[in-house]
C-alpha cells in the first residue's frame, strides 16, 4: 500500500490497538494534550509514524493547502516578546516575505500554555506550517508540532536532528568576534553576561566567548547568565561588581541585557569605557538609545526573519530548500570600547 493511500485508510481505532492504548489516548495525544503518560505518548508517536497516520482535518488541510496560514511560535511570556527589539526585526522580516505570498500569519505566544492549546490548534489543519522562535530546552511541545505540519526554526533547534530545517546568525563566530576587538583594544580581564545556557544562542555565545580568550591564553572572567532581559543584565552585572575586582570590559550576549548592566555600571561610579568598556550583541535600536552609544555585534534579524519564511514557502510549494542557513554577523563600532 502506498504512502499515500495508507494516510487515508489508517483510523485513530487502528492506532490505538496497534499502540496498546484506548481510542481516548490516541485522540489526546493528537490534540497535543499533556494528560499522556511518557509510554504512551511514545507508543502512539512511533505507531503515527509507522502507519503514517494523519488526523482528518489536518490531511485535508495539507493536502488542499486550502489554509494558505502560518504558525508563528515563540514560547516566551508576553513581557518578554513585546520588550524585546529582536522579535519585532523577526516578525517584520516574516511579515515581508508573507507579504509577497498568499499566506497570512497567525501569532502563538505560548509560554503561559505549556502547548496544549497551541499543539492543538496547529494540529487540527488550521495552518500549513510553522516558524518556531526562541525555544528552550523544556519545550518540549514542539516536537509534536514538527510531527504533524512542516517547521522551520528560528535558531538552531535544541534537539538538532538531521531533518530539521532551520535560519541561524554564527553565534560562536560573533562572539569570538567580540571578545576578540576587546582583547585587540588592550583588555585582558573579561567577564561575560551570558544568555541562558537552556537556549542554543545563549550556549554559542558563551562558546565564542571562551574560544577567543583560549585562544589568546587569557582566563575567563565572572560568567553571569542575564536570561536575555535589561533586568536580568543589571542583577548579573551587580553580582560581577559585588565579587570584587572588577573586569576591565565585559562581552554582553544581548543589547538589552547590557542596557541593564550600563546602569548598575553608572550607579557604581564607574566609566564606560575608561573603566569597564561594554560590548553588546544584536545592533537593535537599544544599542543607540543608550549612553554611550553600543558597541555590538549586528545580527540580520530581519533577514533571518525573511529567510525563515522563504524556507517554510519552499517547503509547502513541494521544493527542496537547504536545511541549515547561516547568517554572518557584523562588528560595529561605537563608544562603549
Amino acid at each position: 500500500m502506498t504512502t499515500e493511500a495508507m494516510r487515508g485508510s489508517v483510523t485513530i481505532e487502528e492506532v490505538a490497538a496497534a499502540a496498546g492504548v484506548s481510542r481516548s489516548t490516541v485522540s489526546r495525544v493528537v490534540n497535543g494534550s499533556s494528560a499522556v503518560s511518557p509510554e504512551a505518548l511514545e507508543a502512539v508517536t512511533r505507531v503515527i509514524a509507522e502507519l503514517n497516520y494523519v488526523p482528518n482535518r489536518a490531511a485535508r488541510s495539507l493536502a488542499s493547502r486550502q489554509t494558505h496560514a502560518v504558525a508563528l511560535i515563540v514560547p516566551e511570556d508576553t513581557t518578554r516578546f513585546f520588550g524585546d527589539p529582536f522579535f519585532a526585526a523577526i516578525v517584520s522580516g516574516i511579515n515581508a516575505r508573507l507579504s509577497r505570498s498568499d499566506y497570512v500569519l497567525n501569532l502563538f505566544i505560548a509560554n503561559d500554555d505549556p502547548g496544549d492549546k497551541t499543539t492543538s490548534y496547529v494540529r487540527s489543519g488550521a495552518v500549513d506550517g510553522a516558524i518556531i522562535v526562541s525555544h528552550h530546552t523544556s519545550d518540549t511541545f514542539i516536537d509534536r508540532i514538527a510531527s504533524s505540519v512542516p517547521v522551520v526554526y528560528g535558531g538552531r533547534p535544541v534537539r538538532e536532528r538531521e531533518r530539521d530545517y532551520y535560519v541561524d546568525v554564527d553565534n560562536v563566530r560573533g562572539a569570538h568576534d567580540a571578545t576578540t576587538y576587546l582583547i585587540e583594544r588592550g583588555r585582558r580581564r573579561i567577564a561575560t553576561i551570558a544568555g541562558p545556557l537552556d537556549m542554543p544562542a545563549g550556549v554559542d555565545r558563551l562558546q565564542g566567548y571562551h574560544e577567543a580568550l583560549a585562544a589568546w591564553e587569557l582566563t575567563p572572567g565572572a560568567v553571569e547568565d542575564g536570561n536575555f532581559t535589561a533586568d536580568g543584565g543589571a542583577a548579573a552585572m551587580q553580582r560581577i561588581l559585588d565579587a570584587g575586582d572588577a573586569p576591565d570590559a565585559v562581552f554582553i550576549a544581548s543589547d538589552l541585557m547590557a542596557r541593564g548592566a550600563l546602569a548598575v555600571i553608572g550607579s557604581a561610579g564607574l566609566r564606560v569605557p575608561e573603566d569597564i568598556a561594554i560590548m553588546g550583541f544584536d545592533d537593535s535600536p537599544v544599542a543607540t538609545s543608550v549612553i554611550p552609544h553600543l558597541t555590538t555585534m549586528r545580527q540580520p534579524s530581519f533577514a533571518q526573519g525573511e529567510r525563515m519564511a522563504t524556507v517554510l514557502l519552499d517547503l509547502l510549494a513541494g521544493k527542496h530548500p537547504r536545511h541549515v542557513t547561516i547568517l554572518e554577523t557584523e562588528l560595529v563600532v561605537r563608544d562603549s570600547v
